[in-house]
């Protein structure tokens, strides 16, 4: 699960530094240049000769030192103003401020202001959404339309309209991503920061713009939050359950992860291609509505048959119908629902286009300027990895430990990590005794951390920081914006206590909590708190997930099981790159096509989810045209997300990597994730030595090999 974002800073206010930053006194950047990266909205069309005679004005009563400084923030001032303003160059010669004790006040006085702005807005919107994202009971109707208030959608105009924000630009400069990744090996943690400032005011987008992509968000994780299988009403052809009673999984995560548990189970493969059925069917849009979160029907995924459940069979924990409803067998399909939900986020986001030339649609600000990485980088890292003559290799080596051609479901084969032929069953009687409430898996977090590597002082006080609740969807980590605040742990609890699917979402969301807790306590300007971009939280929480088996007392690494670790990285790795692939062509598809329906887009993305497949997947999975790619629930709740976790692979691997030879873990992660929020080459060259790069699991997959 993702390490979910604030809506405070998922929007507009808080983009990450490897966006839009800025440079300093002692990188200048030419005013014009300057003008383009700020964006086109509407401006009081402010006359050439007034801004260059305004230039001129504070260039003469400042000094010439000043000039590039004075030159640059006039511009980007400008590029934002409108009449309604006011007066530009009275605001000029009353805020500008030349290098010296005056200027760094300010910005002292802004770090520490924003740090209480963003954690109390984050916080306001944590509580809106409590009910939504907890599993507290049935949501009160009210509930859905407090989860899409964002209370944080009128701050960046208010902070425009009364002016902080162009003290902010006339006396911070920005820079482009190119620049950044050029100069920032030679910035000072000063510079970082005041990058990280500059950037909150990039754009200046309309409040109820903002609104609109939050409430789009919001109404799509409630979606997602809610949208159970009830495992045990599956049936097939002869009318037989394979799965057991009370097994309800959220997709996509659960039904991927039970079927990775089912390579152990004696009717692991006939559950494996029910699993696969249901999946395709999912993304198809072919499922009926009235199987979504409902135990009191059987459904045959095969066949498509609906029929109402004998009474025995009904779940006893199975949730109330509503008031005067019945059951019905009823086989029409969900009306495109999800895909709907897909194009509302997807025109939300359009309407904030024409305030951002520089990155002018969300697939652009999604690479350029939260990610810090340009698409076609990421687009040429995927497909090395999905092209690579390594990949027959290690399927062969499947092929051989199954006993049978590879299928579709192999996709997700977990046979490479210590501890996979361990039952199910008996992982989930582990935890379930172990945690049987969310509580007891916080008053768990400290062993585990030591566990991990951590001392026991620094386990303690890491816990002490960390709030667990048990979560309504799969499980996410939610951070805090402010020192005072504490990062949530959210997984799924259910009645009978943790499983293992549980306990493993939640030991990767630790790994975001950690990273949390040490990127904004301990980094030296709270302007920099967090990392580069999700893909970096994703590969730390991974190598807290790898760990899982261990802390549960399942084995130790040895040769053996090293080699092992490398494999399922690559195998883990070429499995999402796909997946990432399709996100990002699903975008732009619907940027080609922006008036398209439901039903189209959904027919699009089954056409791009088979395209890729085709080209990467059923060589060496065997079968055509599965639309399997498409079932990810990230590219619905989360707007190109998925290309962080074939990221989050390279990058933990290569943290892994370094590891090997420099650990413990502990001391390591505590000096990566106290960085900050520099670009990603930047901090990994930090981490590790070397930037973001597949070679690293490639060379260590053929070495395995």
């Amino acid at each position: 699960m993702p390490a979910r974002p604030s809506r405070f800073s998922r929007l507009r206010l808080l983009p990450l530094v490897a966006g839009l930053g800025c440079a300093t006194a002692s990188t200048p950047t030419a005013p014009a240049a300057s003008a383009a990266r700020v964006s086109a909205a509407p401006s009081a069309q402010v006359s050439k000769e007034a801004l260059a005679a305004l230039k001129l004005e504070l260039v003469a009563k400042h000094g010439e030192s000043q000039k590039a400084r004075i030159e640059r923030g006039v511009e980007q001032v400008a590029a934002l103003w409108r009449p309604e303003d006011g007066d530009l160059a009275a605001f000029a010669r009353e805020q500008f401020l030349p290098g010296g004790p005056q200027l760094d006040a300010t910005f002292g006085r802004l770090e520490r202001l924003f740090e209480q702005l963003d954690g109390h807005m984050n916080e306001l919107g944590r509580e809106l959404q409590w009910f939504t994202d907890l599993d507290l009971g049935p949501l009160l109707p009210v509930e859905s339309l407090l989860a899409a208030y964002d209370p944080s959608s009128n701050v960046t105009s208010d902070l425009f309209q009364a002016k902080p924000g162009f003290v902010v630009l006339l006396n911070f400069p920005l820079t482009t991503l190119a620049e950044r990744a050029k100069a920032g090996p030679t910035w000072t943690r000063r510079q970082w920061a005041e990058a990280k400032l500059a950037s909150r005011f990039n754009r200046r987008v309309p409040a109820e713009v903002e609104q609109q992509v939050s409430r789009a968000i919001a109404d799509a994780n409630l979606y997602i939050a809610e949208y159970n299988i009830w495992m045990h009403h599956l049936v097939d052809a002869k009318g037989q359950r394979l799965f057991p009673q009370g097994l309800r999984l959220i997709s996509h995560w659960n039904l991927r992860d039970e079927l990775k548990a089912d390579y152990t189970d004696a009717k692991g493969l006939a559950k494996q291609r029910m699993i696969v059925q249901v999946m395709e069917r999912i993304v198809t849009q072919t499922l009926p509505a009235a199987v979504i979160n409902n135990p009191r029907v059987d459904w045959d995924p095969f066949t498509n048959a609906v029929t109402v459940a004998p009474p025995e069979s009904v779940e006893p924990n199975a949730p109330e119908r509503e008031s005067g409803s019945s059951v019905k067998a009823d086989v029409a399909p969900e009306p495109d629902t999800r895909y709907a939900r897909l194009l509302a986020t997807f025109q939300a986001s359009r309407r904030a286009d024409p305030y951002s030339p520089v990155a002018p649609t969300r697939i652009a600000r999604s690479f350029e300027l939260d990610r810090g990485l340009p698409e076609e980088r990421v687009r040429a890292l995927l497909t090395e990895l999905l092209a690579s003559p390594l990949v027959p290799r290690v399927a062969k080596l499947i092929e051989s430990r199954l006993g049978r051609p590879l299928e579709p479901q192999d996709l997700w084969y977990p046979g490479f990590r210590p501890g996979a032929k361990v039952p199910e069953a008996q992982l989930d009687a582990l935890t379930r005794k172990r945690y049987p409430t969310a509580d007891a898996f916080a008053r768990d977090i400290p062993r585990i951390l030591q566990g991990l590597g951590f001392t026991k002082e620094k386990a303690d006080t890491l816990a002490s920081y960390i709030r667990v609740d048990a979560s309504r969807g799969a499980g996410h980590a939610q951070q805090a914006l402010r020192r005072g605040d504490f990062p949530r742990l959210r997984t799924r609890v259910e009645k009978g206590g943790m499983d293992y699917k549980g306990y493993n979402i939640a030991v990767h969301e630790l790994g975001h909590n950690v990273e949390q807790v040490f990127s904004l306590y301990q980094v030296d300007h709270t302007l920099l708190s967090g990392v580069p971009n999700n893909a970096f939280t994703e590969a730390l929480a991974f190598v807290f997930q790898a760990r899982d088996l261990e802390l549960l007392g399942l084995g130790q690494p040895d040769a053996a099981s090293e080699r092992e670790r490398v494999l399922n990285d690559f195998w883990q790795s070429w499995e999402i790159a796909g997946v990432a692939l399709v996100d990002m062509a699903t975008w732009h598809w619907m940027y080609e096509h922006p008036d398209a329906t439901p039903e189209q887009l959904r027919e699009a993305v089954g056409q791009v989810s088979r395209d890729v497949w085709n080209q990467y997947y059923a060589p060496v999975l065997g079968r055509k045209d599965s639309p399997l790619l498409g079932i990810y629930s990230h590219m619905i709740s989360y707007p190109l997300y998925l290309p962080d976790y074939p990221l989050g692979h390279l990058i933990a691997f290569q943290i892994e990597e370094h590891l090997k030879q420099h650990g413990p873990l502990g001391a390591e992660f505590e000096r990566m994730a106290t960085f900050g929020s520099v670009t990603p080459d930047e901090w990994m060259r930090h981490a590790t030595g070397a930037p973001v790069s597949a070679e690293s699991l490639l060379k260590a997959t053929a070495k395995a090999l």
